[in-house]
């Protein structure tokens, strides 16, 4: 959503307007803000990643899941579990925290989220 460029920008950000108009809060993990404030930095430089930061720091509408250490052996037994899938640790992490809270539905553009057993929002053919 922070890359204009990237073909599923708008598709995506108008998914994530549903989801909040619709009053739901977006939860995200530690883990999945590192990786993203690492992509934004590097594909659209410093400057993007602060106004990222501070506009989801800013947000009542977004929670922060950490992943602390049963968290971490949770998502490492998933992660080595899977031999036929190629899940990063970071996604092994969200599906724990995506099964502990019940939800059901990823906001993302990741193909994995789906062979998981989560419904990806937006659907990417």
């Amino acid at each position: 959503m922070a890359d204009s460029a990237d073909p599923l920008h708008s598709t995506t950000q108008r998914e994530r307007d549903a989801c909040l108009r619709s009053g739901a809060t977006l939860v995200t993990t530690d883990y999945v803000m590192d990786e993203t404030l690492t992509l934004i930095r590097m594909r659209l430089g410093l400057r993007a990643a602060a106004d990222w930061w501070d506009q989801v720091e800013a947000s009542s509408r977004v929670r922060w899941e950490w992943i602390d250490p049963l968290r971490a052996e949770k998502a490492r037994r998933w992660f080595f579990e899977w031999e036929d899938k190629r899940f990063s640790f970071t996604d092994c992490t969200s599906f724990v925290v995506m099964k502990e809270l019940n939800i059901r539905r990823a906001l993302t553009t990741d193909r994995h989220f789906p062979q998981a057993g989560f419904e990806q929002l937006p659907a990417v053919p």
